[in-house]
């Protein structure tokens, strides 16, 4: 048994943040764990490792998920931040409504959403993808599904934004966004029904409170990881697939003469960027890895974007390959605390590919501008600067 390898990189540090697979690459090849010194957590940075971790709650608590102690009691009692059993039981009425058989009748409403919005940016020939569509159209779905109204729906990005950004170390990010985080927190312990439209699925929590299916006093609590964790990630995956279709066309080629390919096209946006940095988890006891020890009590970090370029599972792992179809990648996470939301967030990003594939021939695409974020990774300006239709 030996101490894992260590690196003085800082996970968190603004050029790591914007581009972190070159510092993915060199942690991998470290080994599948390092300690970083200067963060102090173990970094997970292989294939096999990161998904085994994340389908044993037992060894890898999620009551651990930040990486600031402020935001962890934040936190505690979310089925974000719980371990089976009491996960398991929160977790039924977040996917109640996210369940295949619930988005059914949502579908064709997004497609018709997604295929009208990108019909009216194509017919411009030139806008910033960020706004107009990366944010645009998560923002409306969630708020029509949730049922949100007024200042709340002006609010969305602010408060979805923050909410990740929290989840980061005690640094500058984290400090300025904590007010804002807790805006969010204050409106959802005080939300009602009332508050949110009837037939909403907002509306259902607060039912499936009232007859017992939830603990008293948390329907507010499950609302807030609709926007705390399902917003800002939607976001950074959709003005990822503009992205990656603009600089590989030959890819938007294949997708709009195969349709068939636009699942498989999904998976891989998410595998070559994986819109989360870095999560966490903490070790329940000492746990071996290769024959390196992670003492029981440190704090850990899962390195999607690292295990999803791992060479030892996806050959040509630094290329961006539509037909590769990875169903396997790690973006969504994996086991019990898999992303509640994956569906409706397919929902969102088929419709927008589809309606792209099958109106757009080429996206030329000006520089993306990234601002450094915590947890999420995505493109803040993203302008389109000819669309040249189908």
């Amino acid at each position: 048994m030996t101490n894992p390898p260590t690196s003085d990189i800082d996970l968190f540090a603004d050029e790591v943040v914007l581009d972190p697979y070159p510092v993915y690459a060199e942690l991998r090849e470290e080994g599948p764990v390092v300690h970083l010194r200067r963060n102090d957590v173990y970094a997970l940075t292989r294939y096999d490792v990161i998904r085994g971790a994340l389908a044993d709650w037992e060894s890898y608590s999620s009551t651990s998920i930040a990486f600031n102690l402020m935001a962890n009691e934040a936190l505690t009692g979310t089925s974000l931040a719980s371990d089976p059993p009491v996960h398991t039981r929160l977790r039924a009425t977040l996917t109640e409504n996210l369940s295949p058989r619930a988005l059914r009748g949502l579908k064709g409403r997004i497609e018709a959403k997604a295929d009208a919005l990108v019909a009216e940016l194509v017919g411009k020939g030139s806008f910033e993808a960020i706004d107009a569509l990366a944010r645009a159209f998560p923002l409306e779905v969630v708020a029509d599904l949730i049922g949100f109204r007024g200042h709340v729906r002006e609010n969305m990005l602010r408060w979805g934004q923050a909410a990740m950004q929290v989840l980061g170390p005690m640094n500058q990010r984290t400090a300025e966004n904590f007010p804002i985080a807790g805006e969010l927190y204050g409106w959802c312990s005080e939300v009602t029904a009332d508050d949110l439209e009837e037939g909403s699925v907002g509306r259902g929590i607060f039912d499936a409170e009232a007859r017992g299916a939830v603990p008293p006093n948390t329907a507010g609590h499950i609302i807030h990881q609709y926007l705390g964790a399902g917003v800002d990630t939607t976001v950074a995956a959709i003005g990822n697939v503009v992205a990656l279709f603009g600089s590989h066309p030959d890819q938007l080629d294949l997708v709009r003469s195969d349709p068939s390919l636009v699942p498989g096209a999904f998976n891989e946006v998410l595998r070559f960027w994986a819109p989360v940095h870095a999560w966490g988890r903490r070790a329940v006891k000492d746990v071996e890895i290769d024959g390196a020890v992670i003492p029981a009590g440190a704090q850990i970090a899962i390195l999607f974007g690292a295990g999803n370029r791992d060479p030892r599972h996806y050959e040509n792992a630094d290329t961006f390959l539509v037909e590769r179809g990875p169903v396997d990648h790690l973006s969504f996470g994996y086991g019990p605390h898999g992303c509640a939301g994956q569906g409706l967030a397919r929902l969102e990003a088929h419709a927008v590919i589809e309606a792209l594939s099958r109106r757009v021939k080429r996206l030329v695409v000006g520089p993306e501008v990234r601002v450094p974020s915590n947890i999420t990774r995505s493109i803040e300006e993203l302008p389109v600067l000819e669309v040249i239709p189908a």
